[in-house]
């Protein structure tokens, strides 16, 4: 029997491990039954630490220690908009690190964000070891399919930090397509729409036999159902201010109560018309005096809270299907993943806009590491046929003078790719060149998001423009980017594998690794 490799859906709100047993996925519950985890991590008093379901319920008794949505701040830079967005509402302290890399303090102690997620992932892998009474060390991670270089390399990180040999990371739509038409021998074009808790993605794909090709992709890595819960929260932080001129967003304690509670009531929505809302003693002021909140929300209340997201994710669509040559009419169904596609006003949406009724049958919070799951078989045994044909989902370019960018690997381009472009020297007797690497859809560097940076020198000292530079842009199957620069003259090489400055050093990959090992989940 090859060795067992799991599919771990590695989700801002939930995370879920599978595996293939008899030919077939099946999803791993832990010693409770519960078939997806809370991907939330607590930091106990006596140094162990709790991982899932457990861990969220600390979110209310101590919200300080307690880290949540943790991938919508893996491998981005701290000046960005949505770490910003974070601060302002996490009662976790996030702090910056090297290079305006992103860290978290909890008890004292700076966390690197993979280190938060390799927790998550170490939990997974243990479910699944304590199921299948084995040990297991390989394993293929799913990440949105908008995710840039350093979100996947970031990720990529955090499986060697939990001690796992990450044999692939693959896209979450493209993992729902593989479970979805896997062994049904289809022939189809679909749409997967993936609104998970933190990130949207849509990705168009022709399923002929087993093989899934993605014809194009786009997202939006900060929308989702955390936003929907933001909504709710702020309503009712606002309702309670009118009721008694008190503001809840000034107590950490009270304004975790009232996010709680506004998860609850949007995943109440997809079974009611109308929610009551009581959260008892909610707020004690200075004096002693407790106050209680209630209230009833309707349908219409909740549409127009979070009616304009929804349209948001659209335009989305309009993106993906442009960029594929196609239009709606020329789609076979539509696959919904992620758990708030169960709100009856998304399927809505969903029918209005794409003008069919989505594809049900596969649990939306289970499908992405199902497939995953599937991958991670056919990449051990070659007896099981899924051939995955992904795209990157971002233009890659190379930074020229005055601030502009040219580019060199367009958007939905299959991978793995690898391309080559020659630059002259632009200054008289140079002899030294700084190679810069960006990501992102526009000509000017600035409005772009910067990957990293390397230089290049040993090359013949001349006028300018005499001297020829390749640069070799090469992605592999994870969608993870390395660059060289070569004097062909010389035969002069230097190369990347580019990962942001703000990103771990190998020397921090490996303390991280030591730490995670030792740390005590319980």
């Amino acid at each position: 029997m090859p060795e067992p490799v799991i599919g771990i859906d590695l989700g801002t709100s939930y995370s879920c491990v599978s595996i293939m047993m008899e030919g077939q996925p099946e999803v791993i519950p832990n010693e409770w039954g519960e078939r997806t985890q809370a991907s939330v991590v607590s930091f106990l008093d006596d140094g162990r630490i709790q991982v899932g379901n457990d861990a969220k319920r600390r979110l209310l008794t101590h919200p300080r220690q307690t880290v949540y949505s943790a991938k919508r701040l893996i491998g981005r830079y701290m000046f960005s908009p949505e770490v910003k967005k974070a601060q302002a509402v996490c009662p976790y302290e996030i702090v910056e690190g090297d290079n305006h890399g992103v860290r978290i303090q909890v008890r004292g102690e700076v966390l690197s964000l993979p280190q938060v997620s390799a927790l998550i992932l170490k939990e997974m892998r243990e479910i699944a070891e304590a199921y299948l009474d084995m040990a297991v060390e390989k394993a293929v991670i799913t990440v949105p399919a908008y995710f840039n270089d350093n979100q996947r390399q970031a990720t990529a990180d955090a499986g060697r930090i939990a001690g796992l040999d990450v044999l692939r990371i693959i896209n979450e739509p493209t993992a729902a397509a593989l479970a979805y038409g896997f062994g049904k021998s289809l022939d189809e074009r679909v749409a997967i729409y993936d609104l998970g808790g933190g990130t949207f993605d849509i990705s168009i794909m022709e399923i002929g036999d087993d093989t899934f090709e993605v014809l194009s992709t786009a997202g939006d890595t900060y929308l989702g159902g955390d936003d929907m819960d933001m909504r709710l929260m702020d309503y009712f932080a606002d309702l309670f201010m009118q009721q008694t001129d008190i503001n809840l967003r000034n107590d950490v304690a009270a304004l975790q109560r009232l996010r709680e509670v506004s998860e609850e009531t949007k995943k109440a929505f997809s079974q009611r018309k109308k929610v009551k809302v009581n959260v008892p003693e909610v707020y004690t002021d200075e004096q002693g005096q407790v106050y209680d909140f209630e209230t009833v929300i309707d349908h219409n209340t909740f549409q127009q809270l979070i009616m304009d997201l929804i349209q948001r994710s659209f335009k989305v669509c309009d993106e993906a299907l442009q960029s594929a040559g196609m239009g709606v009419g020329d789609l076979d169904g539509v696959i919904l993943v992620g758990g708030p596609t169960r709100l009856p006003l998304i399927r809505e949406g969903v029918l209005a806009y794409f003008g069919k009724e989505p594809l049900a049958g596969i649990d939306p919070d289970e499908v992405v590491a199902m497939g995953a799951a599937i991958q991670g078989a056919a990449l051990v045994d070659e007896s099981q046929n899924a051939f995955l044909l992904d795209v990157t989902p971002l233009t890659l370019r190379l930074g020229t003078v005055g601030g502009y960018s040219e580019q060199v690997i367009a958007r939905n381009t299959p991978v793995p790719i690898d391309r080559t472009r020659s630059f002259t020297t632009s200054r008289d007797n140079q002899e030294l060149v700084k190679i810069r690497i960006f990501q992102g859809e526009s000509n000017r560097s600035e409005e772009c998001e910067m990957l990293g940076e390397f230089e290049f020198s040993g090359f013949r000292v001349a006028p300018r423009g005499e001297v020829q530079i390749e640069v070799t842009f090469e992605i592999d199957a994870n969608g993870i980017l390395q660059v060289s620069a070569a004097d062909p003259e010389t035969g002069q090489v230097a190369s990347t594998q580019v990962s942001l400055s703000s990103g771990l050093s190998e020397s921090e990959i490996q303390r991280n690794i030591e730490q995670v090992a030792g740390a005590e989940l319980v």
